[in-house]
């Protein structure tokens, strides 16, 4: 069956925080100079894949849950050490200068709106608390949905194939006619594929950061998906 239905993760799928800036900005101030930002940039997507498959659910967690560890662990990888409370609150105070804290990716709503004109029906599902509406808001990306499911709201979170059937069932969709898009193996791919649903993985450095998988959906971010999904044959099997 044609796909018709596709279906976004939001951090780091739509949106993204400016952190590595921030991080280098503290690095500076400490008189850090020699460790350049793609290898900070590097680092963070690292620290994410480490999260995403050994502790999950722990970055979708309240900041302070999880933020220091998250942290400690970024400075090893760098080799680099901090007082973590001090530093925390002053990345956090730098990222806060960075408004909006949440921005879409530049390719975001363009490719949103080619799907929406290919009459591709579009909607999100996300783990997120209720500032998820605001922040599709803030950033103009709000109107290219026609459904919107968000965690906090509906009591369920990825990988629980449930807040994926809840979806497809408010917006009247079949598992066969969906695509999922998502930037976490473990809550994106396996959940989807639980209801049914078949998965893009975003993986901004190639294979970096999560070489234990056998995966091949892999895309460097959401600007491939016109291409992919507007061929004849329509990928997927």
């Amino acid at each position: 069956m044609q796909k018709s239905f596709i279906w976004f993760d939001l951090g780091y799928t739509l949106v993204y925080q400016n952190r590595e800036s921030a991080y280098r900005t503290l690095l500076l101030e400490q008189g850090i100079d020699h460790i350049p930002l793609e290898e900070i940039e590097k680092a963070y997507h690292m620290t994410d894949k480490l999260f995403m498959r050994q502790y999950p659910g722990a970055l979708g967690k309240e900041l302070y849950s999880f933020y220091p560890w998250y942290i400690g662990t970024l400075n090893y990888s760098l080799n680099v050490s901090f007082d973590l409370r001090k530093q925390c609150e002053r990345l956090l105070q730098l990222q806060g200068e960075q408004q909006p804290m949440w921005r879409s990716f530049p390719f975001a709503a363009e490719v949103l709106g080619k799907l929406k004109r290919h009459n591709f029906g579009v909607g999100l599902i996300s783990n997120w608390n209720k500032s998820c509406r605001d922040v599709l808001a803030d950033n103009g990306l709000a109107s290219y949905f026609d459904e919107i499911v968000v965690s906090a709201e509906v009591g369920l979170e990825k990988p629980d194939k449930r807040i994926f059937i809840k979806a497809m069932s408010e917006a009247g969709v079949k598992p066969e006619q969906c695509v999922y898009v998502g930037d976490n193996y473990y809550d994106d791919v396996i959940g989807s594929a639980g209801a049914g649903i078949d998965c893009y993985l975003i993986n901004r450095f190639g294979r970096l950061g999560i070489e234990e998988l056998q995966y091949d959906r892999l895309i460097v971010s959401i600007e491939e998906l016109p291409e992919l999904l507007l061929k004849p044959e329509q990928m997927i099997s």
